[in-house]
């Protein structure tokens, strides 16, 4: 019958023989992904051209042991150490020489060197080819910040240069997804690992910049290590991503991974997902945007409308002064001004004829004082205009003027009346403000020693002087409790 092995049990066999056929390993190759967590231990990977070995390096097994008190020598060869006490000089990209166990951590099934003892042999080759590209690529001016553009603001036409399967798409996608205000994305595939990947992502980028469609052509792939991600270290991806007509954002692998094409693009993210959030805002930020040019809307709109009102009631009272019903006013009260001189020149002839002509005789007797000879002419024209205002005349008009009084005695009264019901009506409010008429009813005030008015319980205490106001004086008390009603 064929054995069925449990997850725990074919772990437990494999650690097993792990550890029995390799108690004590050496191996070279160049450190990455370094971590230095805060217990003190060191996880790195070793890696060469064809795979890649994650090492534990614990705090215990960093310094080795101290010989009188000033030198170290290795516990497992017994050779005196002369380097570093500790692991900081470690760091990404050292080619280094690790003697150690080989065992299987059981909780991520994956095996691993438990290293004793690292020793520093030097930058690794593509660390080396890294550094020199990055020198001769930032001499020919590929990494001149003037020469950057910046990134489209919520573009709707998005060229991509990944691998069509991989997650670094799905990533970017399901962000883009949930963000702006919707896009189209075309996919230019390309291997992103490999021989073959540097001419085929430079070949994508080209068609990509060509194509005269993309906004802005997004270079993407996942994390890995230094070999998985070295076709974006080549110059032939570089120079692509220099020549492109369209701006270039690069999201290739992790944050901690910085390649030559990233140092060439315009802008770099993060990760694939950062990538997209690079281009697309929030959806949440864009609502709230538009709430607040909803609001400014509105206020500008409220303005707007305050400001025709304003301007209309002043057309409206221009319109008011230019119209015939204003004009029909003022002629009114022209009218009435004109009536009054009249009623005054009809008292002043009241006393007859010869009063007003000893009158007028007068004023043109003072104006013939000053009036040369040649004003005589003058003279005798006003006589004879005066001869014309007869007993007649002055008969039509005190008719005029008993008729105008007739007129005005009802309105008069009725003005009064009203005036008089007005008075009769404040005096009625000022009397029902009075704060002293209760006190006519029983009701008494009561003061506290400020002169203020006691309104509640909790204004005073036990103690307190008091004075209580009555109709006819005051009464001096002092406070012996209080107590509030109970509803």
């Amino acid at each position: 019958m064929q054995h069925i092995f449990r997850v725990g049990e074919i772990t437990r066999a494999l650690k097993d023989v792990v550890e029995g056929q390799f108690p004590f390993v050496w191996v070279r190759g160049q450190v990455s992904n370094l971590a230095r967590p805060a217990s003190g231990h060191v996880y790195f990977s070793l890696k060469d051209e064809e795979a890649v070995l994650n090492v534990v390096w614990f705090k215990g097994s960093q310094s080795g042991v101290t010989l009188n008190g000033s030198e170290r020598y290795d516990p497992l060869t017994g050779e005196v150490m002369d380097g570093p006490a500790d692991s900081s000089w470690l760091a990404d990209g050292a080619d280094v020489l690790c003697a150690g166990r080989l065992t299987v951590y059981a909780p991520r099934g994956a095996y691993q060197l438990v290293a004793e003892l690292v020793q520093d042999m030097g930058l690794g080759r593509l660390y080396m080819e890294f550094e020199a590209l990055k020198q001769r690529m930032g001499a020919q001016g590929l990494f001149a910040p003037e020469r950057k553009r910046p990134l489209p603001a919520n573009p709707r036409r998005v060229a991509v240069v990944t691998a069509p399967t991989g997650a670094a798409i799905r990533d970017f996608l399901r962000v883009a997804n949930a963000r702006g205000t919707g896009c189209e994305v075309r996919i230019f595939p390309a291997l992103v690992q490999g021989e073959a990947a540097p001419g085929q992502i430079a070949e994508a980028l080209d068609a990509a910049a060509s194509d005269g469609w993309a906004e802005v052509v997004v270079l993407t792939r996942g994390g890995g290590s230094i070999e998985d991600l070295w076709a974006f270290n080549t110059e032939a991806v570089a120079q692509a991503v220099f020549k492109s007509s369209v701006p270039v954002l690069t999201g290739v692998g992790h944050e901690v991974d910085t390649t030559i094409a990233d140092l060439v693009a315009d802008v770099r993210a993060a990760t694939p997902s950062h990538a997209a959030q690079l281009l697309w805002p929030d959806r949440a930020v864009l609502a709230q945007r538009a709430d607040e040019l909803d609001m400014r809307l509105n206020q500008a709109f409220s303005r707007f409308t305050r400001g025709k009102a304003e301007r209309l009631e002043a057309l409206a009272k221009a319109l008011s002064w230019l119209s015939p019903r204003g004009k029909v006013d003022r002629l009114g009260e022209r009218l009435d001004d004109l009536c009054g001189r009249l009623a005054r020149s009809g008292r002043a002839l009241a006393a007859g004829p010869q009063g007003a002509l000893g009158m007028l005789e007068a004023r043109l007797a003072r104006a013939g004082q000053a009036l040369p000879a040649q004003g005589e002419a003058r003279l005798d024209g006003l006589e004879r205009r005066l001869s014309a205002f007869g007993p007649a005349w002055i008969e039509a008009l005190g008719t005029r003027l008993e008729a105008a009084a007739s007129r005005l005695q009802p309105t008069g009264e009725r003005c009064l009346e009203r005036s008089a019901a007005r008075l009769d009506l404040m005096a009625a409010r000022l009397a029902g403000l009075d704060p002293e008429a209760p006190l006519d009813r029983g009701y008494v005030m009561a003061r506290k020693a400020d002169g203020t008015f006691l309104r509640r319980v909790d204004e005073v205490r036990p103690g307190d002087a008091l004075d209580i106001v009555v109709r006819d004086g005051t009464v001096k008390t002092a406070v012996s409790g209080v107590e509030k009603n109970r509803k």
